[in-house]
């Protein structure tokens, strides 16, 4: 059972990773469809079909064949995704590297040990650290 999450939710990253929506994967069936029909009517090999719904023809298909509109909309991957993250970089003069902070310089030690037992190994390797 445990393997099988892992896998499921590993196709899952990979299938969001790279775009890939759950309707996508519905809508493959309306792609097959739609490129048995292109090989028939217009005898378009799959990379050209490929290139009339998704690449360089597409606009000129588009206004074509407008009457394949509706069919065109149920191709899969035509969603369009954006991701809007805008970088601001401030380029100063002033130098802050030197400011005036009140953090120390030389840092103190911030443990403490006193030995409470005596042990016959006393300079043992397995010492903790002292503070001289």
């Amino acid at each position: 059972m445990n393997k099988l999450i892992s896998i499921g939710v590993s196709l899952l990253i990979l299938l969001q990773g790279a775009n890939i929506h759950l309707k996508d994967l519905v809508e493959l069936g309306d792609l097959v469809e739609h490129y048995q029909f292109h090989n028939k009517e217009y005898g378009d090999s799959f990379m050209v079909f490929v290139s009339k719904h998704y690449g360089e023809l597409k606009a000129s298909h588009s206004e074509k064949h407008k009457e394949e509109q509706k069919d065109h909309d149920k191709l899969p991957f035509q969603h369009q995704s954006h991701c809007s993250i805008q970088h601001v970089f401030v380029v100063d003069s002033d130098n802050y590297i030197t400011s005036d902070s009140e953090i120390p310089l030389v840092a103190k030690g911030n443990f403490h040990y006193q030995i409470s037992y005596f042990l016959v190994w006393e300079d043992g390797p397995f010492q903790p650290p002292r503070h001289t």
